[in-house]
């Protein structure tokens, strides 16, 4: 644009006389302009000689001097520059192709930009007050938060024996709610399953058996400690009677061997009263062809030895019918028989024997489906016997095992019609146990 200036400003130079001449010279400049264009040899503004300036145009002035310059190819880049601005003075000139693409990009709403090209908002400039509140909450809040996350800490020092307590609770609550989550379960398969009861395995039975009575029992202890203020006096007195209100799940090792040797004595106490009821009916039982082989027995109890598994099975029958039947027992031979096993006595204490009978038996089937006694491990092999009417303190694996293998071969051997002798096990096999004859005389066992 500048070079079109300085044309014009060369122009206006010119004086008016002068026109014709220089109308020649701008027709000479756009043929030799048009022939540059044609790829020929460029020519410069020169006139032929016929055709120079001469003096008598101008009443004998000199003639203008010789334009040395290439003035066709400037106004030809003038023009080319303003034929491609468009004669629009509105219109902005293109930027280069580089610096257009930055500038569409940097031009994109920040909604449709990059997460890393966003402009950052600018802070604002803050006063002292304001930081200084800032400050204030951060170190009130990280002090706060600090405190809260070690405040178990804090009360594990400053009170151990509260803080004991109240993680074997929590733990039990624990123990128990995911014990009774498997229960229900378990209470599924058994009401669904073709088989029955019989379609579950140990464990399961055990779970099965034990659970329900378990419920029972700690309800009312969960119930108060979640009362408003009165959970705050009940929480201590649920520690205070353990055995009283909570079930193996709430109590400590220790805890869960004691309470286990309590029940087990209480246990044992009623096999004395047991063995003298049936004592006390053989006599009715003299017609019956077993009555010799029976009375044989009772007398080997007596004498402080046990009979073999073979004889009781020979004997099996006199359990079926007369005054050793469910039905036929006496109510004070029913009654000790339910405190023997450690049931809850109850208006229906002959359903709760049966009921009993039948859920160990079948933990006796599941036991032999398994492998066999000797594949159980030790904590099972002493919840069997404490289970089935021994105590298993102070007794080797071999002695456990070998006690509960008499007792499996007679169980997996008889019949739902001889229920009373199963029933009747604890005393046939386990009268005179040394481990149990300790639990019962011993002082130091009290």
């Amino acid at each position: 644009m500048a070079l079109a200036l300085r044309v014009a400003a060369r122009f206006a130079q010119v004086s008016a006389g002068s026109w014709p001449q220089d109308r020649q010279r701008l027709l000479q400049l756009y043929i030799t302009s048009t022939n540059s264009s044609d790829n020929k040899p460029k020519s410069y503004c020169t006139l032929p000689p016929e055709r120079k300036y001469s003096g008598k145009s101008t009443g004998g002035e000199a003639p203008p001097p010789t334009i040395k310059r290439n003035v066709a190819a400037e106004i030809t880049s003038v023009g080319k520059v303003i034929y491609e601005t468009g004669w629009d003075a509105n219109k902005p000139k293109d930027p280069p192709k580089g610096q257009q693409l930055v500038k569409t990009a940097s031009t994109l709403p920040p909604s449709d930009m990059p997460d890393h090209e966003k402009p950052k908002e600018q802070d604002v400039p803050r006063s002292k007050r304001e930081q200084m509140r800032d400050n204030m909450q951060d170190y009130i809040f990280t002090r706060y938060f600090n405190y809260v996350k070690n405040y178990d800490k804090v009360l594990e020092k400053n009170f151990p024996k509260a803080m004991q307590l109240y993680h074997v609770f929590f733990d039990g609550v624990k123990d128990f709610f995911s014990d009774m989550k498997r229960f229900l379960k378990i209470s599924r398969i058994a009401n669904d399953s073709p088989q029955g009861i019989r379609a579950l395995n140990r464990q399961e039975l055990e779970l099965y058996m034990m659970m329900p009575r378990d419920m029972m029992k700690v309800a009312p202890a969960l119930i108060g400690c979640s009362l408003p203020m009165v959970g705050y006096a009940f929480f201590p007195l649920v520690f205070w009677y353990p055995r009283v209100f909570l079930t193996s799940h709430f109590w400590t090792t220790e805890q869960r061997t004691d309470f286990q040797n309590y029940y087990m004595k209480q246990r044992l106490q009623y096999n004395k009263a047991v063995f003298r009821c049936l004592q006390a009916k053989l006599k009715s039982l003299s017609g019956h062809p077993k009555h010799a082989e029976f009375r044989n027995i009772l007398g080997l109890l007596g004498s402080g030895t046990h009979p073999t598994p073979e004889m009781l099975l020979d004997v099996k029958d006199i359990f079926v019918e007369g005054p050793y039947s469910l039905l036929g027992m006496s109510r004070k031979h029913v009654k000790s028989l339910v405190n023997m096993h450690g049931l809850q006595n109850s208006i229906f204490k002959r359903h709760r024997l049966h009921e009993h009978a039948f859920l160990v038996h079948y933990m006796d089937q599941a036991i032999t489906r398994e492998g066999g006694v000797h594949n159980l491990s030790m904590h099972a092999l002493r919840y069997s016997c404490y289970l089935r009417g021994l105590n298993p303190v102070n007794l080797s694996d071999e002695e456990m095992i070998e006690w509960l293998r008499n007792w499996v071969k007679v169980s997996t051997s008889i019949q739902g019609e001889h229920i009373t002798l199963f029933l009747h096990l604890p005393i046939l096999l386990g009268y005179n146990h040394p481990s149990n004859w300790k639990t019962i005389y011993c002082k130091g066992n009290a």
